[in-house]
């Protein structure tokens, strides 16, 4: 059987989603404002979730319908073939969000959703009440402009929880988006790459998977792995189809930063994915930045001086680490910043700016790559 399949993303990423999606292979790839769908079945919905690097989740979207009252949303809930998907003893909550419609309260439209569901259910398998007590067939239900769409989470915790860095281990910056950054850049391994302030090591270690070309959920499980009718053999096949595309190389990846605690913790995590034998990490000030090679990518996140009284020390840290870029010429640079003014701090304008969202920050990836003199 197949599917509309949608991956759900930050505004800017649909661009590197919808390229991955077609270099998997898969069918109907369009773009849409924070979202990407294609088609398929369970093999391609396991594929998607094992191998996919930007995307948040993989989400199968049993219908889409416009809604302006609460009659309407039941009724448009109701006539969709739930029954195809969620057994008798499904975990089904719903949650949601609702922007720019007449239905804008999202706990009475969670309430409407799941009694449709539950109605279209009692009629389909003779029961009037279900135990929930299966696996979990998490419902959303997405909103915008009277439109409603309505998925079944396939992949559980987002796709950006790799598995190598442990939840108590905060960082500033998702896999995923690290991974659309390296994707950005257009590095793929030849080149030597650097993150002058890696912190905890995520954009080095995403650059590390691309590099080797590795799936980056080989070690995690998804939600639809317990769902009735997607066997496991369909997530062996996805995981084994990911391990042969890998290819090694000779890389030279350099994380560096001037806190020693961070470095500790970027070097487990890398232990814990698997690349800590072609990723080296290093005590370095970034304002010194200096590489032994002449040429080279950097991708880095420095601190945007979010909070009251760091916006000073954030610009004189552009403006000293862009005085240290500007003696390397041909280092190409892709720097994460939410900083309204970072091409006066830092020195230079970008040759090409793009927009991003690290979470609900709204930031730039300032892109600097033509030929310059020191």
């Amino acid at each position: 059987m197949e599917w509309k399949l949608c991956v759900p993303c930050l505004l800017g990423l649909e661009r590197p989603i919808a390229d991955e999606l077609r270099r998997l292979d898969m069918n109907n790839v369009a773009a849409e404002n924070g979202r990407v769908c294609f088609t398929g079945g369970a093999r391609e919905l396991a594929r998607a979730n094992v191998s996919l690097r930007v995307g948040e989740r993989v989400l199968l979207e049993l219908g889409c319908f416009e809604a302006r009252s609460f009659d309407e949303l039941f009724e448009g809930t109701r006539a969709l073939p739930w029954e195809s998907l969620l057994p008798k003893d499904a975990a089904f909550p719903v949650k949601g969000y609702s922007l720019n419609s007449a239905l804008f309260s999202v706990s009475d439209c969670q309430k409407i959703i799941k009694k449709a569901i539950v109605e279209r259910l009692k009629a389909a398998y003779g029961m009037e009440w279900f135990p929930e007590t299966g696996a979990l067939y998490q419902v959303q239900f997405s909103i915008m402009k009277d439109r409603v769409s309505l998925c079944l989470d396939t992949s559980g915790e987002g796709l950006h929880k790799r598995g190598y860095r442990p939840a108590h281990n905060a960082a500033p910056l998702k896999e995923t988006m690290a991974a659309a950054m390296v994707l950005l850049s257009r590095w793929r391994g030849r080149d030597d790459f650097c993150d002058p302030f890696c912190g905890s090591g995520t954009i080095p270690i995403e650059a590390a998977l691309i590099a080797l070309n590795r799936a980056p959920s080989l070690n995690r499980s998804f939600s639809a792995m317990r769902w009735e009718g997607f066997s496991g053999r369909v997530w062996d096949e996805a995981k084994e189809e990911a391990r042969a595309r890998e290819y090694r190389g000779d890389y030279r990846i350099v994380g560096s930063d001037i806190d020693r605690k961070a470095l500790s913790l970027a070097k487990e995590n890398a232990e814990r994915a698997g690349v800590a034998d072609i990723v080296r990490f290093e005590l370095a000030d970034a304002v010194k930045f200096d590489r032994p090679t002449e040429r080279g990518v950097i991708v880095t996140n420095p601190p945007y001086g979010e909070r009251i009284g760091e916006k000073d020390e954030a610009e004189a840290l552009y403006r000293a680490f862009g005085a240290a870029w500007r003696r390397t010429p041909n280092w190409q640079l892709y720097l994460l910043s939410s900083h309204t003014e970072f091409e006066r701090c830092f020195g230079a304008p970008a040759d090409k700016k793009r927009k991003l969202y690290n979470g609900m920050i709204k930031c730039d990836l300032f892109m600097y790559y033509k030929d310059r003199k020191a």
